[in-house]
């Protein structure tokens, strides 16, 4: 690739190619450098990472999320949530219903029965502030007004992506509102650890770790049970390193109603909120390594079951299961799970969250 002002950047995507304006409010694209001169690509719509450049075994640079090379493609996105922040309520909510403090609510549905990902125009549709501070550091900011999407009380959003000199990326969300609220908030990358290409490979041999001795069974529309079963014995024990695809087509009820992994595991904690290891990928041909860590009580497997082949940056195409999601979040259907821990935000206090995507290379 040339090395012109126009493509300077290890990812090879253009500012101007992200520059539009979306309902009176303008889009760009963000570029974190760290020292050893890899990249974050990040985009104030949607909160959506379009790259991550990181070396494999030998030192070669790949991007390994799915993204596009420009705004059009990402709005136009035949996975609307690719890669993008989530809000006000990240995961599903049962037919989209809720009860906070005696009064109904009723949120769009639009995962069949259900409400997903805050809804069509969920904060994955939303242009954010944004203000680059210094080679490292984006911060994102956003008002999510009052009945937005159905939800109750103005809220703020703070969203800050730093990539660290040890090729973490740093996700730090805090939100307050004005009104008793609820509040799910995560990030839905999609990672493609061999590095995205045409087509992108599969995930079937990469290796999960998922420190959680408990998961979250689904009904046929991905709603919890209200369940709380152990891993050990199913094909969701990722306690030691296995492949994802030793068990992902199994003859169980579970991965058939996901269509393969798309459950909320319960992450093992010594106490609420600690920041703490929840997962491990290991993509054995690249030598890549991420490993998660998160303050959040849950995380999302998802293994991209539904992805459709679609092209994305610069003529990848992105296959079905070519992609391992680890959305770190509270519990999905918490509104309706009083046991489940609770995702009220009220007037005065601050939801906090963060979680850390930590790349580096087998030994």
């Amino acid at each position: 690739m040339t090395n012109t002002p126009e493509n300077a950047n290890l990812c090879g995507l253009n500012r101007k190619d992200f520059q539009t304006t979306v309902n009176g409010k303008k889009t760009d694209l963000y570029i974190l450098k760290n020292r050893k001169g890899y990249e974050v690509a990040v985009t104030n719509y949607g909160g959506a990472v379009e790259a991550i450049m990181v070396p494999d075994k030998d030192g070669n640079i790949a991007n390994v999320i799915q993204g596009y090379d420009n705004i059009n493609d990402a709005i136009n996105s035949p996975e609307p949530f690719r890669s993008t922040l989530i809000g006000r309520f990240g995961n599903r909510i049962k037919n989209g219903q809720f009860t906070l403090n005696g009064k109904d609510y009723q949120l769009a549905c639009n995962d069949g029965p259900n409400a997903l990902h805050g809804g069509p125009t969920g904060f994955h549709v939303r242009v954010w502030d944004a203000k680059q501070m210094g080679p490292r550091s984006l911060a994102l900011n956003y008002t999510s007004s009052y009945g937005e999407e159905g939800f109750t009380g103005e809220c703020r959003i703070t969203v800050e992506y730093t990539f660290t000199d040890q090729n973490e990326l740093v996700i730090e969300y805090l939100a307050t509102t004005n009104k008793k609220t609820i509040i799910n908030l995560t990030h839905h990358a999609f990672f493609s650890l061999s590095g995205i290409a045409n087509p992108t490979a599969t995930i079937e041999k990469q290796l999960m770790e998922i420190n959680a001795d408990f998961y979250l069974p689904i009904d046929n529309t991905s709603i919890p049970t209200g369940e709380i079963l152990k891993v050990a014995g199913t094909p969701f024990d990722f306690r030691t390193p296995k492949a994802l695809g030793d068990e992902i087509d199994a003859d169980d009820e579970q991965l058939k109603n996901g269509s393969g992994y798309d459950h909320n595991y319960v992450l093992n904690k010594r106490e609420e909120g600690e920041l703490s290891f929840a997962a491990r990928l290991t993509e054995p041909v690249s030598g890549r390594i991420m490993e998660v860590y998160t303050t959040e009580p849950g995380v999302q497997l998802y293994t991209d079951n539904f992805g459709c082949g679609n092209k994305g940056q610069h003529g990848a195409t992105f296959p079905r299961r070519s992609a391992v999601c680890l959305e770190c979040q509270h519990f999905p259907d918490t509104p309706n799970r009083s046991y489940f821990p609770s995702v009220v935000l009220n007037p005065g206090e601050q939801y906090k969250q963060k979680t850390i995507y930590r790349f580096a290379v087998a030994e």
